[in-house]
């Protein structure tokens, strides 16, 4: 007999639900600007689960996602419906046209790429070490030979972490003063400010929550491993709504939009690639 864990009893019950929630859904009717337009509505899926990008908030949708996404309907002159979904829901429905695409923070990889269109980048996260305001003792990324660092356990930070005091050993001759993981972000977050780490490793976006939430409490001193893309993604034979995303994207970025809202969430404005960022073989 298989036996279940508790997060893989949730994630097949979250993908079951999905499966049959989706068949009850109307259709999106069609995947053209002009479909759009007729239904006077954009109807796209969204896993609201990553903050600050999409989340929940007082039972609706918001994020920067959501932001731009106002920004699309209205030059649209269309209403805006986001549908919040598990995202094991997401890239099926979006194949069954029950949505026009999705919205939400979807990794760039080359397998995907190959079956899904994706939009320029909406997004990166990168590693990043945070420290307190305070602490004037480090202004860099080596600066950490021979502190505390925390990150959250399993998650892809630790990894890096691990990387990086080899390469502090290289330069420095030092490596960590101790490495510390803990259950969540959050308590990283808290262990920082009560001084039990002098740095936390953490992702981009989960930073810029911390600090918007706790404001002139920490700072980032460096970013160290590899950015990971996120992107929303349209139908392949959609290909006018992945063009309409890409256009509405320069657009916005030309006349400042983007980067206000990018402020607004995320404290800074972004530096995302919109040339030459899809894998080789990609749609």
């Amino acid at each position: 007999m298989k036996t279940w864990s508790r997060r893989s009893f949730v994630k097949a019950t979250l993908a079951s639900s999905a499966a049959l929630a989706l068949p009850t859904m109307a259709y999106a009717e069609g995947g053209t600007l002009a479909d759009i337009k007729k239904r006077g509505k954009l109807t796209v899926g969204t896993e609201a689960a990553y903050e600050p990008f999409e989340f929940v908030e007082n039972g609706q949708v918001v994020g920067y996602g959501h932001d731009v996404l106002e920004l699309m309907a209205a030059k649209l002159g269309v209403k805006l419906e986001q549908m919040n979904l598990p995202f094991q829901g997401l890239l099926p429905g979006l194949m069954s046209h029950k949505f026009d695409f999705v919205a939400t923070s979807v990794g760039i990889t080359p397998e995907r790429a190959k079956r899904f269109a994706f939009s320029q980048p909406v997004g990166v996260v990168r590693s990043v070490l945070m420290v307190r305001a305070d602490d004037m003792a480090i202004q860099h990324d080596m600066d950490i030979a021979a502190k505390t660092i925390g990150t959250q356990m399993g998650s892809s930070s630790q990894p890096v972490a691990e990387e990086f005091e080899k390469e502090l050993k290289e330069k420095t001759g030092k490596g960590y003063a101790g490495t510390r993981l803990f259950q969540a972000y959050p308590d990283v977050s808290n262990a920082l400010a009560n001084k039990t780490i002098d740095v936390a490793l953490m992702p981009s976006n989960i930073a810029a929550v911390q600090m918007r939430k706790q404001p002139n409490a920490f700072r980032i001193v460096g970013t160290i491993g590899q950015p990971k893309l996120l992107a929303w993604v349209a139908n392949p034979n959609d290909l006018e709504i992945r063009k309409f995303i890409n256009d509405s994207l320069d657009e916005f970025r030309a006349n400042g939009k983007l980067a206000a809202l990018q402020k607004k969430w995320f404290g800074a404005s972004m530096d995302t690639p919109h040339a030459n960022y899809l894998p080789q073989g990609a749609i």
